[in-house]
């Protein structure tokens, strides 16, 4: 799979080593009528687990695939997209392949046993933790889809890429709802990097494809800063994201902004804005159905 150019170094680098056109950053008015929007297909597969069918039922009754679909109804694709969830032998994982993104009801469970019985002091409710987390894994794999069907650029590790372009979208909701999926995509991340002090993992950890859970924390507390150091003010006040970091992200999603506009923006229909815009998460007091113990 090709990927999106997230971690450019700077942009600035980029363009002085080849033009956008050599990048193959721009799409010719031919390219772009070959794709349409509202190309996505969804389905809840059944389990035929018991242990899993509290998930299914979870799932199904919250509509998460057509609520996933309509964020990202304005995507012009080649060709359809499947958004699937199901069960996956105990496999608690999600993915992108040819048949399209699959989140298996196991990582949904794995998530939804990790909810907070109440509000953290932190202000993350239990149902942002839950949503925040679903969101982000379907935002995520979509990245994946979409850095392969438009064949997308990248310096960089591609699951960073796909990181970093779910935190953008989630960014794009209005202040209030972005700022409740920011949170609740942290809290599972929170949770790890607060029982540690100091880490010690073995060094080939360091060889897999995905970052680890303290720099995937950190990585999207701060362009969730860097977008308006007003709203996610708190993250570095309550001590989320360390100051030494915290100088930088403005910067850092100014190069994120930059590289979406220049590598992706040609890719959706006008208003992707205003469609994020219109989401409405479930209200933060109502808290979920309560899961099996942790």
């Amino acid at each position: 799979m090709r990927s999106f150019v997230v971690i450019l170094l700077t942009f600035a680098m980029a363009s002085g080593l080849a033009s956008a056109e050599d990048l193959r950053a721009t799409p010719t008015g031919s390219q772009i009528e070959k794709l349409q929007a509202d190309q996505i297909d969804i389905e809840y597969v059944e389990s035929a687990s018991p242990e899993m069918r509290p998930v299914y039922d979870l799932v199904k009754k919250a509509e998460v695939l057509e609520k996933i679909r309509s964020m990202l109804v304005d995507l012009r694709l080649p060709r359809r997209l499947l958004l699937k969830m199901r069960s996956c032998e105990g496999k608690d994982d999600a993915w992108y392949d040819e048949a399209g993104v699959t989140v298996c009801y196991e990582f949904v469970d794995q998530i939804w046993k990790k909810v907070p019985e109440r509000t953290t002091p932190g202000g993350i409710t239990p149902m942002d933790a839950l949503v925040g987390p679903i969101v982000d894994a379907f935002l995520h794999e979509a990245g994946h889809a979409i850095f392969d069907l438009w064949k997308v650029p990248i310096l960089g590790r591609e699951e960073t890429a796909a990181d970093y372009f779910s935190a953008y979208l989630m960014l794009q909701f209005n202040k209030q709802e972005a700022h409740r999926l920011i949170m609740g995509t942290a809290y599972q991340y929170l949770e790890y990097v607060r029982s540690k002090k100091e880490v010690t993992i073995p060094l080939t950890k360091l060889a897999d494809q995905h970052e680890t859970p303290a720099q995937r924390l950190y990585n999207v507390l701060c362009i969730a800063y860097g977008s308006d150091t007003q709203e996610f003010g708190d993250l570095v006040t309550k001590g989320y994201l360390p100051k030494e970091r915290a100088d930088d992200c403005k910067e850092e999603y100014q190069q994120q902004a930059h590289a979406f506009d220049k590598l992706l923006s040609s890719y959706f229909e006008p208003g992707l804005t205003q469609t994020l815009n219109a989401h409405k998460l479930p209200p933060a007091d109502r808290p979920p159905p309560r899961r099996g113990a942790r």
